[in-house]
């Protein structure tokens, strides 16, 4: 590389260089390099290593000066940098030069990370997670006719014989980072749709989705019904539950079905409002509902039972239902999801 700026006397050696290295990869994207020959042009102007990375699937790209496949163990990396596409991360390139970076080092990886980035949408389809949402609304939409659907699916690198799981998400992570987790080894789309972020995939891995994300899982019939699935089930989801799949839900999915002045109107709905104001008899209630045992419900608040005891004895009392019979117990259950519906 000092050769190449050797060649600009006239100019600041820095200023030269960066010009060498704009010109340099600007001609490399001109003709159309994919990314092995991207590399190997790198590794040569930089003389050392050269390595490219993406994330989506796994790729790795590292050439010696010479041009040569680098068998040797990877050194350590001494300037890096992402490749960013749709203003998301989907790869990383890097220098393993010895020593330390020299100036133009920077300039050199910024040029290839935009050149890798061009050569992946040109030669894709690009593994970026984040798509356009009109596309993902004609996926999922109820009045998309289905060769808009299937156009649309298509267009996101979807194969027309596999089926496609909706999951509707509410999470103050990135939503490219949840698709990645919960589908890391196959094509994930998502994007934002008013205050739900939707994730398209053909499996999803519910065991990956990161702590603080609510999730509705739709069952893999058609796009328009699966989101319609996956919202109701995101509606049910609970800090003790984040994660719902729709089929989980059975007859309690009617309970969304229920018109609100309805459910607003109900005896039990309104007994539970008395006792929203406490948050510790709301935190017992529902802790005794979801183990529906005393003592495992004192387990899980850290309490001793008799005290559990006269908290739900207090509760029964205010509501008028005898919670420790099934009963109870069911009215109590369906009570409180349909408060939660209430208050989604």
């Amino acid at each position: 590389m000092q050769a190449l700026v050797e060649h600009l006397p006239h100019l600041d050696s820095h200023v030269q260089g960066t010009i060498r290295v704009v010109a340099f990869y600007d001609t490399l994207m001109r003709r159309r390099v994919d990314l092995p020959a991207l590399a190997r042009a790198s590794a040569g102007l930089a003389e050392c290593v050269a390595g490219i990375r993406l994330h989506g699937t796994g790729q790795v790209i590292r050439v010696s000066p010479d041009g040569g496949h680098a068998s040797a163990p990877p050194a350590p990396a001494s300037t890096t940098a992402p490749i960013v596409l749709d203003e998301e991360e989907i790869g990383t390139v890097w220098l393993e030069r010895p020593g330390p970076p020299i100036p133009l080092d920077e300039v050199l990886l910024d040029r290839l990370a935009i050149a890798a980035a061009a050569v992946v949408e040109r030669y894709g389809p690009a593994r970026t997670t984040m798509a356009d949402p009109a596309l993902v609304e004609l996926v999922i939409g109820a009045d998309s006719d289905e060769a808009a659907r299937a156009r649309a699916l298509r267009l996101l690198g979807f194969a027309a014989d596999l089926p496609v799981h909706v999951v509707a998400v509410r999470s103050r992570l990135p939503l490219d980072q949840v698709g990645g987790l919960v589908c890391p080894a196959h094509l994930v789309k998502a994007a934002p749709l008013a205050d739900v972020g939707v994730i398209l995939a053909t499996t999803v891995d519910t065991a990956r989705i990161p702590a603080g994300v609510r999730a509705g899982i739709g069952a893999a019939a058609s796009p328009d019904r699966s989101w319609q699935h996956a919202r109701t089930a995101l509606r049910f989801t609970t800090p003790r539950q984040p994660v719902v799949h729709y089929d989980s839900l059975g007859a309690i999915a009617l309970l969304a079905q229920v018109p609100q002045n309805a459910a607003r109107d109900n005896a039990d709905v309104a007994a539970i409002a008395r006792i929203a104001d406490s948050p510790e008899h709301l935190e017992t209630l529902d802790a005794y509902c979801a183990t529906g045992s005393l003592r495992r419900a004192a387990d899980l608040l850290h309490l001793h039972h008799s005290s559990v005891a006269r908290r739900l004895d207090q509760i029964g009392k205010t509501l008028g239902i005898e919670l420790t019979e099934p009963t109870g117990l069911i009215r109590v259950r369906l009570t409180l999801t349909t408060r939660r519906l209430l208050n989604d």
